[in-house]
């Protein structure tokens, strides 16, 4: 009996520790890093394309806002980009464009 009990705190500090240390080390999410995660699917991991479509990683915020405006006014021509744009605010749009001008 006298054994059982030091294993079971040992066994609940261990297990304490694996829950509290990924929530310790994850970095806070960005709202425009959160924003960003659907253009993600065709325009790669930080907006570095793996294929065809155009990589934004890097691009000034400037540049990205306006094409983002401009898909979004449709003064711009896109195919599907026109109807993502469409859903985003100007605040959203500035964040987006912030956030893949940091990527490098």
């Amino acid at each position: 009996m006298k054994k059982s009990i030091p294993i079971f705190f040992t066994s609940l500090a261990i297990l304490l520790s694996m829950l509290l240390l990924p929530s310790m080390y994850a970095g806070e999410l960005s709202r425009g890093a959160m924003l960003s995660a659907s253009c993600e699917g065709c325009h790669g991991t930080n907006g570095h394309s793996p294929g065809s479509i155009p990589d934004i990683s890097g691009k000034s915020a400037e540049y990205i806002r306006l094409a983002l405006e401009g898909f979004r006014s449709g003064e711009r021509e896109s195919t599907v980009m026109g109807r993502h744009a469409k859903g985003y605010t100007d605040d959203e749009i500035l964040l987006i464009a912030e956030y893949f001008a940091q990527q490098k």
